[in-house]
């Protein structure tokens, strides 16, 4: 049987059962970590099971990306963004040397060498 350029049966059912495990996994770290810690730290109270997953939900509403990949999905970490790297490599050599001494003036308050 080929299976190039159909989706293998089974394969949505695997990750979804794994991302669900993960959850259920994660929001017992969340419990043990939260009771471990915070009660005698802050004098909060303990941290029930479920307590814990929705708080883990509500963390990943608040703060997380809901799509994969995060938020900075297409960009490299510490990298331009895409259409500043393609700009500078479609500039003459003359024009990265001023852009660099420009930004080189502006950055550190010298020239290059």
């Amino acid at each position: 049987m080929n299976f190039k350029g159909r989706r293998k049966p089974g394969r949505f059912l695997f990750f979804g059962l794994i991302g669900i495990a993960a959850l259920f996994g994660f929001s017992a770290i969340v419990m043990l970590l939260w009771n471990a810690i915070l009660p005698s730290l802050l004098h909060v109270g303990v941290l029930g099971y479920w307590q814990a997953m929705g708080l883990l939900v509500l963390s990943k509403i608040l703060f997380g990306s809901m799509g994969p990949g995060g938020p900075r999905r297409g960009r490299h970490w510490g990298g331009p963004p895409y259409h500043l790297r393609e700009k500078f490599m479609n500039m003459s050599e003359e024009e990265k040397t001023a852009f660099k001494e420009h930004w080189q003036k502006q950055w550190w308050g010298k020239a290059p060498e």
